[in-house]
């Protein structure tokens, strides 16, 4: 069902502009520098993501993500984004907003990753905070989702400062790293204040 719906984009979504970060939909060029800081930071990732497939870094597999970012996107279920640093245009991480759920819902999930070389550094706060006016504004949604393993402070103190709410615990959630995690489960609503 897809009545709210107020936006149509074609293959690209324009830039969304951040503090210190820019957030943009992926395009084959961003292979070399994607798969690279997806290697070195593999250690750092695999704990906090579904199992990787054994050839996730390869351009094929890169490619094959790319048509389904693209058909997520047409089909407004599915909206995701690299993002990169302002100042020297280093790509740090990735971002993106998922299981969009219109009719009566108007919500989606939000899941993101940062580079090791990255993280704790400002970056995906900043990122998250860019692309909540999108997700409200543009994509006229009225509640954002987000989940993480209880263990994953960082995670945690991302979400609390960008204004989620914890809301629940979510049992075996999860598939992530092979096995069935429990999840904190958090939201954000359109009207809910800005934090701080």
């Amino acid at each position: 069902m897809a009545f709210f719906r107020t936006v149509s984009f074609g293959e690209l979504i324009p830039a969304i502009p951040g503090a210190g970060v820019m957030l943009r939909t992926p395009v084959a060029s961003d292979y070399p520098e994607w798969a690279a800081v997806r290697e070195a930071s593999r250690d750092f990732l695999v704990p906090w993501e579904p199992t990787w497939p054994a050839d996730d870094l390869s351009r094929s597999a890169f490619r094959r993500r790319l048509r389904r970012y693209a058909e997520d996107q047409r089909s407004d279920i599915a909206y995701a984004f690299l993002i990169f640093r302002s100042d020297d245009g280093a790509l740090v991480g990735g971002l993106t907003l998922a299981n969009i759920r219109r009719g009566v819902a108007q919500a989606g999930s939000i899941g993101y990753w940062i580079g090791h070389p990255y993280a704790r550094n400002g970056y995906m706060t900043a990122a998250v905070k860019a692309l909540i006016p999108f997700c409200y504004g543009t994509l006229r949604l009225h509640r954002l989702e987000a989940a993480c393993i209880p263990t994953n402070v960082p995670s945690i103190r991302l979400l609390e400062k960008t204004g989620f709410q914890r809301e629940g615990y979510a049992r075996g959630y999860l598939c992530i790293n092979g096995q069935w995690q429990d999840h904190l489960l958090y939201a954000r609503l359109k009207d809910d204040p800005e934090p701080g």
